[in-house]
């Protein structure tokens, strides 16, 4: 397969309708009801400190303390070494690490015209996916993985993704919007994440699952363009209740989904019982669509929404055993993620 020749002069735009002002106006106002609580909200960055170096074999050229830029993403993820890459584990413990498809029998459990079965029957569908929305690449310790899905959010520096905070993207990481397996040159481009923001406090249990959110700041490509103007950008908002009509897209890796494709799925949200978090059904959710965007209000011919939510939460953003790639949870997006959305906004 030949090496990835990706060049920014050579990627293509969206043609559509950019972000309105009045959408940017209305999550702005959100936000600065709220970054007065800034000088006292704790914030990390999302790497790992724990992982151990990455080996020097297959490394890209920058030094530790040199830029990454996406030329540097650009010319380390060669359409080889994505194909190849596999996590070293799960992305989370709620996700299958193979995924089972349902038969015949399974599909039939339920009795027709029942709203079991209505859930049971609900299974996301494969697609070509939206510019928006694409895979995180590591290279970062042991996770020279697609590990996770990240969306683009619209910010005032047109900089930013969002993803789940337990992705842990690393020092040596890369975005791939609307990520096509096997392409020699991806669409969008491949694009270097500069810096993590996500809560210290954040995890997969008690009071941590509910910060289970993290931002990043995207290098610019080497033609100066941010990733918002090549690929457009969703809007964060506030989750409006637990009850949502959403548009869910994701990246299952290609351990746990062979056609390696985006899948989506249009569901109805309600309340993980005992938290403050959502719960969704649809089957297909598979390791790596952690970080997942929910989308309400989603526009077909702008393929963008209002995010209002990301697969992660309790779990790593499911129930463990064989529900796990049909039931999603999500974060409830309130103060906390307002205030870590206009930190990171800033950079």
């Amino acid at each position: 397969m030949e090496r990835d020749t990706t060049k920014r002069g050579a990627t293509k735009r969206v043609h559509r309708a950019r972000p309105t002002r009045k959408r940017w106006i209305t999550a702005a106002t959100a936000v600065a009801g709220v970054t007065v609580c800034l000088a006292t909200a704790t914030v990390g960055h999302a790497v790992n400190e724990a992982r151990s170096a990455a080996p020097s074999t297959g490394k890209p050229s920058p030094a530790p303390d040199d830029p990454w830029t996406s030329r540097d993403a650009a010319a380390y993820w060669t359409a080889d070494r994505m194909a190849g890459a596999a996590p070293a584990g799960s992305d989370t413990p709620a996700r299958p690490t193979a995924p089972t498809p349902p038969t015949a029998t399974t599909r039939s459990a339920a009795p027709k015209g029942t709203a079991a079965a209505a859930r049971a029957g609900r299974t996301a569908r494969h697609f070509n996916g939206v510019p928006s929305v694409g895979v995180l690449f590591s290279v970062d310790g042991d996770a020279k993985a697609h590990h996770c899905t990240a969306s683009v959010v619209h910010s005032p520096h047109g900089n930013l993704i969002l993803t789940a905070g337990h992705c842990n993207p690393g020092t040596r990481a890369a975005f791939v919007p609307q990520y096509r397996s096997g392409a020699v040159t991806q669409p969008y481009g491949v694009w270097a994440i500069e810096r993590t923001f996500a809560y210290p406090g954040r995890g997969t249990t008690g009071a941590g699952a509910d910060l289970d959110f993290a931002f990043a700041t995207v290098a610019p490509g080497e033609d100066g363009d941010t990733i918002e103007e090549v690929t457009g950008g969703n809007t964060l908002s506030p989750t409006p209740g637990y009850t949502n009509d959403v548009t869910v897209i994701g990246y299952p890796n290609v351990r746990n989904d062979p056609e390696d494709r985006a899948v989506r799925c249009a569901t109805r949200t309600g309340r993980l019982s005992g938290t403050h978090e959502l719960r969704m059904e649809c089957n297909g959710f598979y390791g790596g669509t952690s970080g997942s965007p929910w989308l309400s209000d989603f526009d077909e011919e702008s393929r963008t929404g209002r995010v209002i939510g990301v697969i992660g939460g309790l779990n790593g953003g499911g129930p463990k055993g064989p529900d796990a790639d049909r039931i999603s949870y999500s974060p409830y997006f309130g103060s906390k993620v307002l205030n870590l959305y206009a930190r990171a906004a800033q950079k």
